[in-house]
């Protein structure tokens, strides 16, 4: 049963001997833990990131791990739409299918409004359409594979998120934590849509959404701020969040499983979807409405100027 999914662990990802797997923001924090899970179980990995010394580093801390891992790493900056196109054409020029998509990057909470290289408000820009707009110029690699699956990264912060068509940018109100929740909505509605183009299209695309319920890692700090108050609740109160281990579960559950069903949402299962194991997680009201969410299909193509 979907409902049953028992205590599931990286030892339940199946090996897989050949398989491209491109995950955006792995150097660090999730990303890095989806990487070492997928090269542990025989996947080619690319990692993704914005600094090339990071993602040297990581590279060499995975093979330190595993000396057999096939892992290597690509600059990308999701805040900038020319770097996406860059590195979708580099893919492209190398003309391997790709088998799994992980939009997992994000930026959290800048006190400050903050904009991409295009003028888009920051989570809104990078945590959304930069992966809108990598996942629309990756699609005829992903439609390659037999079976591709892209999975999005969103956050339990989409609960009380709404999608302001009148001001996506934040531009005549800029609320750190209401922005961020658009955004995160936006990434589960995406994954949604996805799904239903794919089925419609007959593109073969398995989309799921995922998220890692309150995992340790550093984007409280480095989003809002170490004496931010999720900054402090991070640094001082250690035990109320879940290892970056455990907060990457749904998310390879999501990539990996034979299970795991496109259309999807999956989560820890325990605590309001706060820790736990991977579970079917509750997807909002506002996730699934169906003109909404059609509509910032529409806005996000136009804005990333990008055509699935």
């Amino acid at each position: 049963m979907q409902n049953e999914i028992k205590n599931w662990t990286v030892a339940n990802i199946p090996h897989r001997k050949n398989g491209l797997a491109v995950i955006t923001g792995s150097t660090e924090g999730m990303g890095f833990e989806d990487a070492l899970a997928l090269s542990n179980a025989g996947w080619n990995v690319i990692m993704m990131g914005r600094n090339p010394q990071k993602g040297a580093d990581a590279v060499a801390k995975i093979l330190q791990i595993n000396g057999k891992a096939k892992i290597s790493f690509e600059k990308i900056d999701l805040a900038d739409l020319s770097s996406i196109k860059a590195f979708a054409s580099k893919m492209i020029a190398k003309d391997n299918a790709i088998d799994l998509l992980i939009n997992n990057a994000g930026v959290m909470t800048p006190p400050k409004r903050l904009e991409t290289a295009d003028g888009f408000e920051l989570q809104f820009g990078t945590n959304h359409l930069g992966h809108f707009a990598l996942t629309a110029q990756l699609l005829p690699l992903l439609r390659q594979s037999a079976d591709a699956r892209v999975v999005t990264v969103s956050s339990i912060a989409n609960r009380s998120g709404a999608i302001n068509f009148n001001d996506l940018q934040s531009s005549t109100s800029y609320a750190p934590g209401k922005a961020y929740s658009q955004a995160k909505l936006a990434n589960l509605m995406f994954a949604l849509e996805l799904q239903k183009q794919s089925d419609k299209n007959n593109w073969g695309i398995t989309s799921i959404a995922s998220h890692p319920g309150v995992s340790r890692t550093n984007l409280l700090i480095t989003g809002a701020g170490k004496w931010s108050g999720p900054g402090i609740m991070r640094r001082f109160f250690p035990f109320l969040f879940q290892p970056q281990s455990q907060g990457a579960l749904p998310t390879l559950y999501a990539a990996t499983s034979p299970d795991a069903k496109g259309g999807f949402y999956y989560g820890p299962n325990k605590m309001s979807e706060t820790k736990g194991f991977p579970t079917i997680a509750k997807i909002p009201a506002q996730a699934l409405d169906e003109n909404v969410s059609l509509k910032l299909w529409e806005v996000s193509q136009t804005l990333a100027k990008v055509e699935f």
